[in-house]
């Protein structure tokens, strides 16, 4: 069958304000936008991304980090690593961006519901996880059983601490973070977040799962899972590919059979262990 080309207002980018913009760690910023062009907010569901455009530079694709029930306010967490990306954390207070989508699969939150929920997060990857907690936090009372387990390389690196903070702080959420190496700053765990899975009390059988951060960490984290009986068709992962247009037409971000930006990110571990495990896709 052939690909019906996408509609030319798919591709267009909007102008956003920057709102603020707030230092995460060392490379990291996290940019509220708001939309001035009169077509109101860009609501979104949590797990989804956009395309970020900075004028005379490019644009490149950007996981949403913000609370799902408040779309006024388009929120990307970012890491500064190329020149879009260093363009992008570099913006001030009144600049504008340009921003076209929300685009691709989202969590399916609702695959969780009545569920356990087990949330396993490897360094960036809380960002598109974080709409998701939210959503849930939010919905407290339709979910078994949650537990958020966040990885990082060193106590430095990890994201998001005042949200862990608050959510630790609830008595309905077990909330983990271990790190790779720890120094004299850290009193918690200390290994791979595989090492945490162990030590947290959900119903294998009756669990939902979604897991993001680097590609090795999800293979592993997905396997331990279906190890301990999680269904592998409800372990969720996003994966990240390099996306150009972003409506399945360039073939940039092809997965196997699938393309990243418009069958994913968000793929369920039944339909992509095969091509997981395969290290060179």
């Amino acid at each position: 069958m052939a690909q019906v080309p996408p509609d030319s207002a798919t591709l267009l980018p909007r102008p956003f304000r920057v709102a603020r913009v707030r230092r995460e760690l060392g490379d990291v910023r996290t940019l509220a936008l708001e939309a001035f062009d009169g077509r109101g907010p860009m609501v979104f569901r949590p797990g989804q991304f956009t395309m970020v455009y900075v004028f005379g530079i490019g644009e490149v694709p950007l996981s949403i980090s913000g609370d799902p029930a408040k779309p006024d306010v388009l929120v990307h967490t970012v890491r500064a690593v190329g020149a879009v990306t260093r363009a992008v954390c570099a913006a001030k207070k009144d600049d504008v961006l340009g921003v076209r989508g929300p685009y691709g699969e989202g969590w399916p939150v609702e695959a969780a519901s009545g569920r356990d929920v087990v949330i396993m997060a490897g360094g960036l990857g809380l960002a598109p996880l974080r709409p998701l907690v939210r959503m849930i936090l939010a919905r407290r009372g339709a979910f078994g059983r949650v537990v958020v387990l966040v990885g990082a390389r060193r106590p430095s690196s990890v994201l998001f601490s005042r949200d862990l903070a608050q959510w630790r702080a609830r008595f309905d959420l077990d909330v983990r973070a271990t790190v790779d190496a720890g120094d004299s700053t850290w009193n918690g765990d200390v290994g791979v977040i595989t090492t945490l899975v162990p030590r947290v009390t959900f119903d294998p059988g009756k669990t939902t799962a979604f897991i993001c951060g680097p590609e090795v960490m999800m293979r592993f984290a997905a396997s331990d899972l279906v190890d301990q009986g999680v269904p592998p068709e409800l372990i969720f992962l996003s994966l990240e590919r390099n996306m150009k247009c972003a409506v399945g037409v360039c073939g940039r971000c092809q997965f196997g059979p699938a393309f990243v930006c418009k069958d994913g990110p968000v793929f369920s571990y039944a339909r992509i262990a095969g091509s997981l495990r395969i290290r060179e896709i």
